[in-house]
């Protein structure tokens, strides 16, 4: 296997009211890693102050590990109806640097978990895509790095796309772009719509390939599309084609859901 990375800040959670728990693309994509081995680690972020609450469960799942600390840790209220959610960002922690990358090592795949606009700019993707491939989540695109409740809008830096090979974007997140043909318009070479329990779609040289998902019933499906992004990345790192990684991925996102955080 070609390694692979996965990149992103911890979160502290709130979900319906409840106590404060980890999230982030990191925690998140580490329960999908868990289940399938291979060279790959997780790069995390956090404020000093948090570091004992949050990493603790990250490290707890045998993925390898590197923490850095940051100014200040992203935070999220998150409110569930079904599959429906609302979130209000309480804090959008701190920008990503190029040094903030210097452990990430050979790694050829990295999954960038980025929360909002603000996590990953334009520079440190143009660093990070020397001799590697990217996979972002789309929130990174659609989500402004201001707090209060998550208006999520298409006023992103384009000159994000060029460094891509990968992004996958939920359907609400479609749905700021403008619809699934602007989102392919955006000529990703390998461009991946999740709908939730209704599956997803893989679009690449312009096939649209639909990709189903066995439906798990949850009350919490936070952490979903990192699991399924994560498997996706694990199984190209590995060797597989787009189709192969894209059916991978929806198998490995139902079996993270099913076992719970």
């Amino acid at each position: 296997m070609r390694g692979m990375a996965v990149i992103g800040n911890l979160t502290r959670d709130v979900v319906d009211g409840g106590a404060p728990r980890v999230g982030g693309a990191p925690y998140h994509a580490a329960r999908a890693l868990r289940l399938l081995g291979g060279r790959t680690r997780v790069v995390a972020r956090c404020a000093e102050a948090d570091r004992r609450a949050l990493l603790p469960p990250l490290v707890a799942l045998g993925v390898p590990v590197f923490w850095h600390a940051a100014a200040s840790t992203a935070t999220f209220s998150l409110r569930y109806q079904g599959e429906e959610r609302t979130l209000e960002l309480d804090d959008p922690g701190t920008p990503w640097t190029v040094e903030d990358t210097g452990v990430i090592g050979r790694s050829e795949w990295i999954q960038l978990g980025g929360l909002t606009r603000g996590d990953f700019p334009a520079g440190v993707l143009a660093s990070l895509a020397h001799d590697r491939r990217l996979a972002l989540d789309g929130q990174a695109l659609v989500r402004p790095a201001r707090t209060g409740k998550l208006v999520l809008d298409a006023d992103f830096d384009p000159a994000v796309l060029r460094h891509l090979t990968v992004l996958k974007l939920a359907q609400e997140e479609v749905e700021a772009l403008g619809g699934e043909e602007i989102a392919a318009a955006l000529e990703i070479p390998e461009l991946l719509l999740t709908y939730g329990s209704r599956g997803a779609v893989l679009v690449t040289c312009g096939r649209r390939e639909p990709i189903a998902v066995r439906k798990i019933e949850t009350t919490n499906p936070t952490g979903a599309g990192d699991a399924f992004l994560a498997g996706y990345v694990w199984a190209r790192a590995a060797g597989h084609r787009p189709l192969s990684a894209a059916r991978n991925a929806g198998t490995v996102a139902s079996r993270v859901l099913e076992l719970g955080p």
